[in-house]
């Protein structure tokens, strides 16, 4: 089997000297990395997909990091974004906070403090993936229950017992039972609280 690569380090500044001495600075906690001079060119080869993190220079030639970066999160490109700068003002951080950035650092950026906030942002990276491949496999796992059991679902999470569920929708409490276990078994649950606590907002959601 082979094993799975490292985060991906997304290095985007016009200073070869500076991509340079970090891609080396940030190889050495393990990650990969991959620098680029032009954002343009950046912003048409970079892979959405990888696990990660973005640094990007405020400041450089024709298209500046706050365009950039602007444009990112028009994409809906969900890497955290960590801005560089060597002429940091208090606009200049407010406006890539609003913007979407997840730190700001100022150069001569300290060593510590940029690998300390990469690793935030790889860890917090992943766990958001991890949230949308939950919710996403909730959905599918949510639609694939007959109208039936929806019914079923949306009146267990209201807290009512298989008998009331009975009376509610005219069934014997024993096809309720048979209808709340197809749907712990369809929902690959193993609790009520693990039922509720994972669909309950889903029961109320169109289908997509």
């Amino acid at each position: 089997m082979t094993a799975p690569l490292s985060p991906l380090i997304h290095l985007i500044d016009d200073d070869a000297a500076v991509r340079d001495g970090l891609s080396m600075l940030i190889g050495t906690v393990g990650l990969r990395v991959q620098a680029w001079a032009d954002p343009q060119a950046f912003m048409q080869g970079f892979d959405r997909q990888s696990i990660g993190a973005i640094v990007l220079d405020v400041r450089m030639p024709g298209t500046s990091g706050l365009t950039v970066l602007d444009a990112l999160v028009a994409q809906g490109v969900d890497q955290p974004v960590i801005m560089l700068t060597g002429h940091g003002t208090v606009e200049l951080c407010r406006r890539a906070f609003k913007s979407g950035a997840t730190e700001f650092l100022e150069k001569p950026v300290d060593d510590e403090v940029l690998l300390e906030a990469l690793q935030n942002a790889v860890r917090q990276h992943v766990r958001s993936r991890e949230r949308h491949q939950a919710n996403q496999q909730a959905r599918e796992q949510y639609a694939q229950l007959s109208e039936r059991e929806r019914e079923v679902l949306g009146l267990i999470v209201e807290g009512l017992t298989n008998k009331e569920i009975g009376r509610a929708l005219g069934l014997s409490p024993r096809t309720v039972e048979t209808h709340r276990a197809n749907l712990f078994a369809k929902l690959q649950v193993e609790s009520l609280a693990h039922l509720i606590r994972h669909y309950a907002t889903l029961a109320s959601q169109p289908e997509t």
